[in-house]
């Protein structure tokens, strides 16, 4: 990578009805909702809200963002942001 690029920082937004309220664990993995994988937090974010706000209504739907480059380059949280 030159250094006049920019590093990528993907992120992956997805989500889908949580069994209960205090717990992590999906009702069912086979209906998650991959939104997709965005270049950086900005734009992930926004994917993260407007599904969120979609689903407003069912208190047990959770949407999250999951930082993929700190799991495909660990180190990278020392050299760049989120």
């Amino acid at each position: 990578m030159s250094e006049g690029e920019d590093k990528q920082l993907l992120h992956l937004v997805f989500g889908g009805e949580l069994k209960s309220l205090d717990s992590m664990a999906f009702r069912d993995l086979n209906d998650l909702d991959i939104v997709g994988i965005y270049p950086n937090y900005a734009t992930a974010h926004q994917a993260w809200k407007s599904k969120a706000q979609m689903t407003v209504d069912n208190a047990h739907m959770r949407y999250f963002i999951v930082h993929m480059h700190r799991m495909l380059d660990p180190d990278s949280d020392s050299k760049a942001g989120a």
